[in-house]
């Protein structure tokens, strides 16, 4: 609207329509004001009512909930003056705001209690004489005395409420379901609640405002109820709905909440960063003092973690610190609780607030699956308490450290460098003997990876001063061993020579024993295996074969040492069991990969079978990747799932990322998306941890989506790829990828109805497809594009993404994609004022040409052909039929149904050609002819085609939804035709 144009009552309707369908905020309200002022311009009353009702409407949808009372007052007094006034639409939505005006009221501690109860009677009183149910009533007094504190007024009330009659005032049945799942979750019954809310959660009763309020009501609940993975999901679902409502503050403080108590503090910052203005808004004190309570909770939780100096979102004006922000939020919860309590008269409401800002976290850690700005450091999990007693203040006992590292070193175990460590820490060197100064040099060595080469020198030295010669020896493989890590490799095997031929000439001397000797065998085949990954890494170059066979001749020549002597040493089998695996590799490496699998399998299993899962792991990965490569689905998945079963205690989060990824597509692929799902989401949470978040993070986040979009899962497949988008890259994951996420997240915001959202990411994956030499996908993602943007009303953009998509179609030689175009674009034209209908006949009879001129290369094809042709007539009649202008003469009418029917008449006959296979379009098309019969005054053809309509079905199934809606259709063309004949 032009500022200062006068517009009639009609224009002023149409406006206020389109104002009710922008955001919600200040901005839609003030351009309600603006409508009331050219309303009262009119000088008609039901003008003015009816836009005092569309302001009140908008105030009630906002955070200015408190300027709805002025509207409200001005309405009723109008009604008590001059009810003739009101239509019957106005009349009932006077009534009907009522109970957002009694209920609303309670929410502004300003309004004495009184008053509340003078509108709670005056409803009352007005819906009696309105001839109304109590039901609506009864409701509005439970709000009121739940709000309040009277419980046992509310129970009285709740009661009272659900024995009344439904009738036109009471709230829809979703609104109603939330009020009555909430009061039993506040009473414990939280299972009850969740399946009072299953309706609305379902899809079975919607609103506005449903089910974006029970998603959020639902979150805690289904925490205690350790519902996890439904918890997660009415967080994606939910918090998607609630984001862009801002009248729905209290839903979005649930969501913050959620986030608070399940270890998600940086993503419940992001969501304060996002909603500044709900720090201040004060339209709605009830609404602003739920939300202060969650950021006293949030911001508190930050400042037990040691975080309170971090800077986090608060009020605009300055910078506000975690505690600064924590002290802020409790102060002001606390005091407009203090003003709620101080007109009610109780206590209740200060309660309730400092139960909601002292609540402690109800699960650690819950993944959400979703990119979090790292704002926040996650929470450190403590260090193992020492074995001694450290709180009675006394001295770690250095005996038992050196047991308990011999121990765990003995058994090979993870942690045993971490035991020597915290031996080297209690030990002044005086005390330890050479030989326990030789074993912490080696493990403190084993820590250091390439750079403790030198510091297993130091032990080899050591351990000769013990009188241990074959450990010296095996140290010093170990140090060579680091050497090839470092790329050092032909300086590593002439490092590990001199210990090869010695420690075997010793064991053969009964110098050493079988545990030294297959320590030094083993670092010296490590070597050479290393040497075999680095020729394969230049394309076989160089000494490739030669190095392949020299590796498998260490390895066998482990393996004869160590395998007899398996049963009787931990680490002699472990040795036994590296030497199959390496053998497994190098088969992989020539290209075996049958041998390979059988030989890592092998491996893999005498680990375990040692006691020592851990080292399967990195075998049973590999194993994965060759039974993939086989096709042999379930191997790949039996071994994914052991690796992750032996590495749970000991892998590095970006370990467990990456065999959880490598499951969920094993799983992915063989269509279990849930399951998928589930591991894509685990994989992405430990991506984060290890610091991979924008790159094997952002992988995990594309797949998670691509698998909840698999099942449907609309709403949180569209959070999770959002969340993915802006980390993925061409140079690390590929535009393919790229490709894929846009691609997704169009299905999925079709589903949700954002249609221009969309359009907008198939347009920009286009973008990137229009580059790549197969346009395929250019062109369908064009096409998509197109369609979302006649569904968004865009249709001159529409139009033009159909023609660029023909154009590619044309390019292809598609032929059915070409066509399809062609049509949609002959819909477009006829929703164009002027000469849209002509256009829209060029184009259809463009499709109706390119499907005739196509020469099919086989029966299939042909087949393919007709039943686009018959398509192509079919809704070449409907355009046409449906094109009729609204003030054309019965001649222009008859001319264009006649037009109509010659196309459909056209469409039967091609699908009557291709027999059973397209009996249902053929039936579609014989009553679409005969109702254009039966509108051209041909009674006896249009029941002739109803006729031929059942017969086809006559021994149809009825269970088949098509074939009992076609018998109905049919028989009411033939009642038709016979109430005209």
């Amino acid at each position: 609207m032009t500022q200062g144009m006068d517009m009639d009552f009609d224009a002023l309707r149409r406006a206020m329509q389109e104002n009710y369908e922008q955001p919600e905020g200040p901005a839609r309200n003030a351009r309600a004001e603006l409508l009331l002022a050219e309303a009262e311009k009119l000088n008609i009353p039901l003008a003015v009512i009816e836009a005092l009702g569309h302001q009140l409407k908008v105030y009630n949808y906002s955070s200015e909930k408190d300027r709805m009372f002025v509207p409200f007052a001005r309405l009723l007094r109008m009604w008590d003056e001059r009810p003739e006034d009101f239509d019957e639409y106005e009349t009932h939505s006077l009534h009907w705001v009522f109970k957002w005006v009694s209920s609303g009221m309670v929410g502004q501690p300003h309004v004495p209690l009184a008053s509340i109860e003078k509108w709670l009677g005056e409803m009352e009183h007005r819906y009696r004489l309105a001839g109304h149910s109590e039901r609506a009533v009864r409701s509005t007094e439970f709000t009121v005395a739940r709000s309040i504190g009277d419980l046992a007024r509310a129970e009285r009330a709740y009661t009272a409420w659900l024995a009344a009659d439904r009738d036109s005032m009471a709230d829809c049945h979703a609104c109603e379901l939330h009020d009555q799942g909430w009061w039993r979750a506040e009473q414990g019954s939280e299972a009850e609640a969740l399946e009072l809310w299953r309706p609305v959660l379902e899809g079975e009763y919607t609103c506005a405002h449903e089910p974006h309020a029970i998603l959020a009501s639902s979150l805690l609940p289904l925490l205690r109820l350790g519902r996890l993975d439904e918890a997660r999901a009415h967080h994606l679902r939910g918090f998607r709905l609630v984001r862009p409502m801002e009248s729905m503050r209290g839903a979005y403080a649930d969501h913050v909440e959620f986030c608070a108590l399940t270890g998600n503090e940086a993503r419940a910052l992001e969501l304060l960063a996002e909603r500044p203005a709900y720090f201040t808004d004060a339209g709605e004190p009830r609404s602003r003092m739920d939300f202060l309570a969650v950021v006293a909770l949030l911001t508190d939780r930050l400042t037990s973690l040691g975080l309170g100096a971090q800077t986090v979102p608060g009020p605009a004006g300055r910078t506000w610190t975690a505690a600064e922000l924590a002290a802020h939020a409790r102060v002001e919860a606390l005091s407009l609780a203090g003003r709620f309590d101080e007109r009610n008269g109780t206590a209740y409401v200060s309660g309730r607030v400092r139960e909601r800002m002292d609540q402690s976290p109800l699960v650690e850690r819950l993944p959400l699956g979703i990119r979090a700005t790292p704002t926040v450091a996650a929470p450190v999990r403590p260090a193992p308490a020492p074995s001694t007693d450290a709180s009675a203040g006394t001295e770690p006992d250095l005996a038992a450290l050196l047991a308990e590292a011999r121990r765990l070193s003995a058994a090979l175990h993870p942690d045993s460098v971490a035991a020597w460590a915290a031996v080297s820490e209690a030990a002044d060197d005086e005390d330890l003997t050479p030989r326990d100064r030789a074993e912490l040099a080696d493990h403190e060595a084993m820590g250091l990876g390439p750079e403790g080469v030198e510091l297993f020198a130091r032990a080899a030295e050591l351990y000769e001063a013990a009188g241990d010669p074959g450990e010296a020896l095996a140290a010093r493989a170990r140090g060579a061993y680091v050497l090839a890590l470092s790329g050092r490799t032909r300086e590593a095997l002439a490092a590990v020579s001199e210990p090869y031929e010695r420690v075997l000439a010793l064991y053969a001397e009964g110098g050493t024993g079988v545990q030294q000797a297959a320590s030094v065998l083993v670092g010296r085949a490590r070597i050479l295996l290393q040497r075999v990954h680095e020729a394969a890494e230049t394309n076989g170059a160089g000494d490739g074969t030669e190095a392949l066979a020299a590796a498998e001749t260490a390895a066998r020549e482990l393996l004869a040492l160590a395998e007899p002597e398996a049963g009787n040493n931990v680490l002699v089998a472990s040795r036994a069991a590296e030497a199959q695996a390496m053998l497994g590799e190098l088969a992989a490496h020539a290209g075996d990969a049958e041998r390979a699998a059988e030989l890592l399998t092998r491996g893999s299993e005498a680990f375990v079978a040692a006691g020592l899962p851990w080292f399967a792991v990195e075998y049973e990965a590999r194993l994965t990747g060759i039974a993939r490569h086989l096709g042999d689905a379930e191997a790949a998945e039996r071994a994914a799932r052991a690796a992750l079963e032996h590495g749970a205690d000991f892998l590095e989060p970006t370990g467990h990322a990456q065999l959880h990824l490598q499951l969920a597509e094993i799983l992915g692929a063989t269509g279990q998306f849930g399951p998928a799902a589930d591991h894509a989401l685990e994989a992405s949470h430990w991506a984060d941890e290890g610091g991979e978040g924008p790159t094997l993070g952002a992988w995990a986040r594309h797949q998670l989506g691509g698998f909840l979009l698999r099942q449907g899962r609309w709403a949180e497949a569209a959070e999770v790829l959002e969340s993915a988008l802006p980390e993925l890259s061409a140079q690390t994951h590929g535009d393919g990828a790229i490709v894929q996420t846009h691609w997704w997240l169009g299905d999925c915001l079709t589903e949700l109805g954002e249609h221009r959202e969309a359009a907008e990411h198939w347009l920009q994956a286009a973008e990137i497809a229009r580059h790549w030499p197969e346009q395929h996908d250019h062109a369908m993602l064009a096409h998509l594009a197109a369609e979302a943007l006649g569904h968004a009303e865009l249709l001159p953009e529409a139009e033009q993404a159909y023609a660029r998509a023909g154009d590619l179609w044309r390019s292809l030689g598609n032929v059915h994609g070409l066509i399809r175009s062609l049509r949609a674009r002959a819909w477009l034209a006829v929703r164009e004022e002027g000469s849209g209908l002509d256009t829209a006949r060029e184009l259809m009879g463009e499709a109706v040409r390119v499907c005739e001129d196509e020469v099919p290369e086989d029966d299939e094809a042909r087949a393919q052909l007709v039943a686009e042709l018959a398509q192509t007539h079919r809704q070449f009649g409907d355009l046409v039929a449906r094109s009729t202008p609204d003030d054309a003469d019965d001649e222009a009418i008859h001319a264009l149904f006649e037009e109509a029917l010659a196309h459909v008449t056209l469409a039967v006959a091609g699908f009557l050609s291709l027999g059973k296979d397209a009996l249902h379009s053929r039936t579609g098309a014989q009553l679409a002819a005969g109702w254009l019969e039966a509108d051209l005054e041909h009674p006896g053809w249009a029941a002739a085609r109803a006729r031929e309509v059942l017969a086809a079905y006559a021994e149809g199934d009825g269970s088949d939804e098509t074939v009992v809606a076609r018998r109905a259709e049919a028989e009411r063309l033939l009642r038709a035709t016979e109430s005209t004949a």
